[in-house]
């Protein structure tokens, strides 16, 4: 399967690349021959095979949550640049 350099093109607006004509030439061919690979792809039995989300299995590298005391409020506001007794003091954004 290939794609034309139209077909490329609007794919590129669609993504709004502005591409130079010879990045679109170039485009045309890498992604037929990833095209191509894919087809290749298709040919393959597949039939028992699981599908997977990953190659290899994956395991959590995450900390267990526990439950733990939070900071103080005079802690926590120590470093604020401006603050008042009880808040973090910001400009306002959306106006007065």
């Amino acid at each position: 399967m290939s794609l034309s350099r139209d077909e490329v093109q609007k794919v590129s607006l669609l993504a709004r690349l502005l591409l130079s004509e010879e990045e679109l030439e170039s485009m045309t061919a890498q992604l037929g021959r990833v095209l191509d690979y894919v087809q290749q792809l298709e040919e393959l039995d597949t039939e028992g095979v699981e599908p997977m989300a990953h190659a290899i299995d994956l395991s959590n590298v995450l900390a267990e949550d526990a439950i733990e005391p939070s900071l103080s409020r005079e802690a926590a506001l120590a470093n604020a640049p401006k603050r008042d007794d009880e808040c973090f003091r910001v400009p306002a954004v959306l106006g007065d």
